[in-house]
């Protein structure tokens, strides 16, 4: 069990892999405001592998949330007490974690006024989806309340053995990664629309599907009703930081609005984000170098049509998926390709090689 040095910090996020990905900003954030603060951060279990060789983390806590969730939850209660942190935050505006923060004994008890255990916070702040703000600026204005500055980017670090894990896959020339799946359906392009990307890629590139278990038979289908040459199904073969690794290669990365998105985001990865349901309004989108949103043009009445997407269309037409294009999404590859070779000039460049080339 930890035990707390005087100023320790407890981060708490509990949720998807996301949600731990877009929280690892603060950790950067603290790492430059306050480099001598030790921080622990709270996860649920499953999601660890995130941060455990993270540098700026000292400890990862784990809840696992699927076996003895109340029990679980009492004895965390207990060790978070007896570590006698100085400040608990929970990024999340659920019962349970706001539970934890607020009895935990610290001085300091952060979090968002929505919680239900706000009142036992010595600060709670608004959580307003919408008008362009950020989730991690959301979240960065728990640590410090006057914040304006501009967006601290997620990070995350991929150990020597998820660079050795990704590397074989990236000697055979240029590739692209696709992440096709969503836990929510109306957040997923549907497959009948990537195979219609996949038939229009230039023959060139070589196409890896990524995904985590659950997703491995679907990447399969799709790998077997594209019939493209040069495709590998590599869904369920690589640890979440070995894949960002992969990503980091890409010349783009086609996701949507999940996970992989945000695995882009926090190592700089070339990003082509498709929303179909959700908008980037919301305050979740891609945060890489290059990023670029694809949505169906004009727009739709309907849409957005819920925070976190449906396990279907609520209007059974799913026309925010359907609409989208493919030669949006061959833009987008365009463009990326344009920026791949601009960094290549530019390093060539730095290095005393082409001189004015980069600059042209």
């Amino acid at each position: 069990m930890p035990t707390a040095t005087p100023g320790v910090v407890l981060l708490v996020q509990t949720a998807f892999i996301g949600d731990v990905i877009l929280a690892s900003a603060l950790l950067e954030y603290l790492h430059q405001t306050e480099p001598d603060t030790p921080v622990d951060f709270l996860v649920r279990k499953g999601n660890e592998s995130l941060l455990q060789q993270h540098p700026h983390v000292r400890h990862v806590l784990i809840w696992d949330k699927k076996h003895s969730k109340y029990q679980g939850l009492w004895r965390l209660l207990q060790q978070v007490r007896a570590a006698r942190y100085a400040r608990v935050i929970t990024l999340q505006r659920f019962a349970s974690t706001g539970f934890l923060t607020a009895f935990s004994g610290a001085p300091e008890r952060i979090g968002f006024q929505k919680n239900p255990f706000a009142f036992g916070f010595t600060r709670a702040l608004p959580h307003i989806i919408g008008g362009g703000v950020h989730e991690v600026t959301r979240n960065l204005r728990l640590l410090d309340p006057a914040y304006r500055g501009p967006i601290v980017p997620p990070r995350l670090y991929p150990s020597p053995a998820d660079e050795a894990a990704a590397a074989p896959y990236t000697t055979h020339g240029p590739y692209l990664c696709i992440a096709p799946t969503s836990v929510w359906f109306t957040k997923q392009f549907p497959q009948e629309q990537w195979l219609k990307l996949l038939a229009a890629l230039p023959a060139h590139y070589r196409v890896y599907l990524l995904g985590g278990p659950p997703d491995v038979e679907a990447c399969e289908e799709l790998l077997r009703l594209s019939n493209r040459p040069n495709m590998v199904n590599l869904a369920g073969k690589l640890s979440l930081l070995a894949s960002a690794a992969l990503m980091r290669g890409a010349v783009l990365n086609y996701v949507n609005d999940s996970a992989p998105m945000h695995l882009c985001s926090a190592v700089g990865a070339p990003t082509c984000a498709v929303y179909c349901s959700t908008v980037p309004d919301f305050g979740f989108g891609p945060l890489s170098p290059f990023a670029r949103v694809v949505e169906i043009p004009g727009g739709l009445e309907c849409r957005p049509c819920g925070l976190h997407g449906y396990q279907k269309c609520p209007l059974n037409h799913f026309n925010c998926a359907h609409g989208i294009e493919t030669t949006q999404l061959l833009a987008v590859l365009a463009e990326a390709e344009l920026h791949a070779a601009g960094s290549r000039q530019v390093g060539t460049s730095a290095e005393g090689g082409t001189g004015n080339l980069a600059l042209s």
